[in-house]
């Protein structure tokens, strides 16, 4: 999501702060805010200009034409406002559709004016430019403005003058007010560039400061979507949720910013929008920990109040991508598992449906969690139609018994005969399109001084393209579809990426290993690459920007995806308008990317081989699509696939609100390509561009027939304004509502279902037609070649097994969480258990007692150190002086450890615990280590004495005896008398670090401490 709603409070802070200009503006806002919490006496004391001057009184809740409402308090003095205020101040309103409480009042001074000074001016930007709308007669009453206002568009990147502003805009204003009025204009045309977007927060911070994001009016701002908005913004995945009616009986956890639109309209067109509980996503491959933090977040919220008839929760979403179904499922098994009691009792009834990498499993965990827990969980994948599960939760259609299951990911992959040999070629034209010798069609030269028109055909089956970013998998997949679409050689050229030197990466073609070159910078890839004309961008949102501008300046280079989501959108548009002046085609951002079946695919669209192979996208059909949504593109090549010859080429062009190519773009594309008999539009809420597509069907300049469906009719049903998950999918007026571009669609000319749940139907429909007037002649299938599946993922389906090379007992860091012994570390913090305890974890693999776990705090405490006399800590301290690091000094120390420094301890406990366990008795003891001419270890000290024990022996002595059940091993060790203990490492580690503090220089031993023994005749 980008451009966010912010109070008149906030907006007028930011404006009078940061606006330029010459004319006499008072760069002060003086304003109160007021609630039902406010202290009058605090606040007058606070602004005392609300005792002498005239207010303003408004509620300040995004609530629209508040003085058509009667909602302005105007020219009151300190108790009239008072007054006005009873009166409102929590007090129920209606806005529209819309009921909600007034909480938030914003006072301002009155300024007294005659309806001849005010003015109407407003600025908003597009993808063009930015427009300022001007007219001469402001107030409430100003009317129709887009009807009678001056207009003006300012391009991209161009500037605003007062004069031009003199000249277009103030035509009908009195000469003595234009130059303040231009002034003012200019300035808040400068600072209007700084527009909201939440995505541009990395970049103006320091300018905006810390934002509050209210909500809109009738709807409140409950902590959970605060909590989810947290994980969301620390986390690289999407998740998003609203809450529209928390007493509502229809849940749903839809993953992906499109199927979420597509699930609530379903849920809306069959009667559910007042028992809609919320609006959400998670999508981006989030990972276990995060999908159980936003499931459980559901699950709470629908499991606090009981609804006569049960509730349903519905866990949707489109064929994935690329991320990893059962991972994201496992959270949500957890969650469920957690929840059960409450699902339970509040007659919870689960409807799944999903596809995707790894689905299957992901479907097998969650049909098992309602088996062992009793919750009726209903589970469909990729055979279903997206959203019949909606109609089966409400009633409106029966629950199959035995849904039909595909066959599992490894059946497409396994080649059926024993020879390891590739198959044939497959069929690489389309079952429409006769066979020509090229299928080029570069981009045309256009006249001097105008823009480089933009290609028709932007893959081919030689396309070369180079992948900017270490994205192995995406680079690895793109190879497996090249090699399954029977490509001569990889579509990957080499990778870009800036943080390593230039290097070699491994990949797979088919069943060889190939390395692909990776470069530091660009400009080598591009001058070692020529005959590269696609860049595929995976740079973050920050270094998108610049990565995208660079590459645009080699001439090579006609198609750059751009899959980065949140890039601002005022970088957005810088990109667009270079690309317009180069001829170069943007797909993206916020994109899969497209996919040209048999010729070329952009990075993870269309999944993983299963879903390419089952929806026959390793060779061309005759349907081509274009959406904004990747998941939903996945989702059209699974419907295409099952009700036509299959896709012939497909496009996401991103969530954002100014995509770099337009729905329009591509379907004119589609329209000039031969082998292209039928187009497929999956539009939505906010924009217009799908009218341009509608002007293309009445002047004739799209003549093949274009189904046609735009995702967000739910929109119009709501009470209050919500904003899902795509950054454009919000509708800024009635023209740009799904309804009203659906029927403006269906009156030009184009196939338009009632409903997503009809789309598919609607397509076979038009493809029948087409196959039984000749247009399209259905051609036979080949199969294509076969694609070793990757060890890894082989592994993660459960297909084979591999004997560990090693095993472990005591840690496990393969969760979400390190586990010492089964015990987690968070756990092990909350129970405060110590080093003693971690070291019992470790060591014994159990909990040990209290007293157990300080014995071994209190060892380490008094061999810390042994001061630095000692061979270990001398070595220590002379490496030091060397100006080694504190690893080899550490080490040089070590290495003196044995039976005579350091291993003393250890030694002596084996003897004792060997002596003792064999059943002598003490003095047998000492008697056989003499007679064996063997020294007792740990007995003997330079310094100590039974006359002058070492006081840490006799700390820890005190406390076993004191505190253990049981001393038989201390008691036959203080018989011999004599007991010491070891060294340990740190000790080295302090001497280290007191060398550095006291900067002692190079250590060399004094030469009289030194005896020299030479041979006789070398003596002096």
């Amino acid at each position: 999501m980008s451009a966010k709603a912010i109070s008149e409070q906030t907006g007028k802070e930011l404006l009078y702060k940061n606006i330029c200009t010459s004319a006499a503006v008072q760069n002060r806002f003086h304003y109160a805010s007021v609630t039902a919490e406010t202290d009058w006496a605090r606040l007058t004391q606070d602004h005392s200009w609300l005792l002498t001057e005239r207010l303003v009184v408004k509620p300040d809740q995004l609530i629209k034409r508040r003085g058509k409402l009667g909602l302005v308090g105007i020219n009151m003095d300190l108790q009239g406002v008072r007054e006005w205020l009873k009166d409102h101040l929590m007090k129920e309103t209606t806005v529209g559709k819309a009921k909600g409480v007034l909480r938030n009042f914003l006072i301002e001074p009155f300024v007294p004016h005659t309806q001849e000074e005010e003015f109407y001016v407003c600025i908003y930007a597009t993808r063009e430019g930015d427009h300022v709308l001007f007219h001469h007669e402001g107030g409430v009453e100003v009317g129709d403005v887009d009807a009678k206002a001056q207009k003006l568009m300012v391009p991209v990147d161009g500037k605003l003058t007062e004069d031009l502003v003199k000249e277009q805009l103030l035509t009908q204003v009195p000469d003595d007010k234009k130059d303040v009025l231009a002034s003012f204009i200019v300035g808040l045309f400068n600072f209007s560039l700084c527009i909201i977007d939440c995505t541009a927060d990395y970049i103006c911070k320091a300018k905006w400061g810390d934002l509050e994001f209210p909500p809109p009016f009738g709807r409140e701002a409950y902590p959970e979507e605060a909590y989810i908005a947290d994980l969301d913004a620390k986390s690289g995945a999407s998740l998003k949720l609203t809450l529209l009616n928390p007493r509502g009986r229809i849940w749903t956890m839809v993953a992906g910013g499109g199927a979420s639109v597509v699930y609530s309209d379903t849920i809306c067109d069959l009667g559910g929008v007042d028992e809609l509980a919320n609006y959400g996503e998670y999508s981006g491959a989030p990972s276990e920990q995060q999908t159980y933090d936003y499931a459980k977040t559901i699950l709470s919220l629908m499991t606090r109040e009981k609804h006569s008839l049960g509730k349903v929760l519905i866990i949707g979403g489109s064929i994935a991508n690329f991320t990893n179904v059962a991972a994201t499922f496992k959270g949500i098994v957890r969650a469920i598992k957690d929840y059960q009691g409450p699902l339970k009792e509040h007659e919870v009834t689960i409807f799944v449906r999903r596809g995707g990498p790894n689905y299957q499993e992901g479907l097998r965990v969650m049909g098992e969690v309602g088996k062992t827990t009793g919750i009726p969980i209903h589970v469909f994948g990729t055979e279903t139609h997206m959203t019949a599960i909606v109609g089966m939760a409400l009633g409106h259609r029966p629950i199959p018994n035995q849904p039909p299951m595909d066959a599992h990911t490894a059946n497409f992959l396994l080649n059926a005969s024993n020879s390891a040999a590739t198959p044939a070629t497959t069929r690489t034209a389309s079952f429409s399109e006769p066979k020509s010798p090229t299928d080029t069609c570069p981009a045309k030269k256009s006249k001097a001084g105008l823009p480089t028109a933009k290609a028709t055909t932007l893959f081919r089956k030689n396309t070369k393209t180079i992948v900017w970013g270490m994205q192995t998998r995406a680079v690895q997949g793109m190879l497996d579809f090249d090699y399954v679409c029977s490509r001569e050689e990889p579509s990957v050229a080499a990778m870009v990426y800036p943080f390593t030197g230039d290097h070699k990466q491994k990949f797979y073609w088919g069943h060889k290993e190939i390395l692909l070159p990776v470069y530091k910078n660009m400009a080598d890839a591009m001058k070692k690459h020529p005959e590269v004309d696609v860049l595929i961008s995976f740079a973050s949102l920050r270094s998108a920007f610049d990565s995208t501008m660079e590459a645009m300046q080699y001439p090579q280079i006609h198609t750059i995806a751009i899959i980065a989501e949140g890039i601002p959108e005022a970088l957005t548009r810088k990109v667009i308008k270079m690309a317009d002046e180069k001829g170069v085609t943007i797909i993206g951002p916020a994109t899969v990317g497209g996919i040209k079946p048999g010729c070329f695919k952009i990075g993870n669209t269309g999944g993983m081989l299963d879903n390419i192979l089952a929806s026959k996208l390793y060779r061309p059909g005759s349907v081509a699509y274009v959406s904004r949504s990747g998941g939903m593109s996945n989702e059209l090549n699974n419907i295409i696939s099952r009700t036509t010859d299959g896709v012939y080429e497909g496009v996401a062009i991103g969530g954002d609100r100014y995509p770099g190519s337009t729905f329009m773009h591509h379907v004119l594309r589609y329209q000039d390509t031969p082998g292209i008999k039928m187009i497929v539009v999956l539009g939505e809420i906010g924009g217009t561009e799908e009218y341009k597509i509608c002007q293309g069907i009445k002047e004739g300049r799209i003549t093949k027939p274009v189904v046609c469906w735009c995702i967000g009719t739910c929109a119009t049903m709501f009470a209050s304004e919500v904003q899902f998950g795509h950054a454009g999918a919000c509708a800024n007026q009635a023209s740009e509502t799904a309804v009203a571009k659906n029927q403006a669609l269906r009156d030009a000319g184009a196939y338009v279902p009632k409903s997503f749940d009809e789309l598919g139907d609607v397509i076979k429909t038009v493809y029948d037609e087409l196959v039984a007037n000749g247009t399209i002649v259905p051609a036979q299938e080949v199969p294509p070649p076969t694609v070793p599946m990757d060890y890894s993922w082989a592994r993660e389906l459960g297909l084979i097994r591999k004997p560990a090379s090693f095993m472990t007992s005591i840690c496990d860091e393969r969760g979400q969480e390190l586990i010492y012994a089964g015990m987690s570390i968070t756990e092990v913090f909350r129970e405060e258990i110590g080093i003693g305890g971690v070291l019992g974890l470790l060591w014994f693999q159990r909990r040990l007692p209290r007293y157990a776990c300080q014995f071994i705090e209190m060892c380490l405490m008094v061999t810390a150190d042994h001061g630095p006399a000692v061979s270990g800590a001398h070595n220590t301290i002379v490496c030091a002086r060397a100006g080694k690091d504190l690893i080899s000094s550490l080490t040089s120390g070590l290495l003196t450890i044995g039976d005579r420094f350091g291993g003393a301890l250890d030694a002596a406990a084996k003897q004792f615990s060997k002596a003792f366990d064999s059943g002598m008795i003490p003095m047998e003891f000492v008697n056989k280590m003499k007679k064996d001419g063997k020294l007792i270890m740990g007995i003997g000290h330079r310094v100590k004495s039974i006359n002058n024990p070492d006081m840490r022996v006799q700390i820890l002595k005190d406390f076993v005896k004191q505190n253990f059940p049981s001393t038989q091993l201390l008691d036959y060790a203080l018989d011999v008398e004599k007991i010491t203990t070891s060294k340990y490492c740190f000790s080295h580690e302090c001497h280290y670090l007191d060398q550095k503090r006291l900067k002692q220089g190079l250590y060399r031993h004094p030469w009289d401490d030194i005896s020299y023994v030479l041979p006789e005749h070398m003596s002096m």
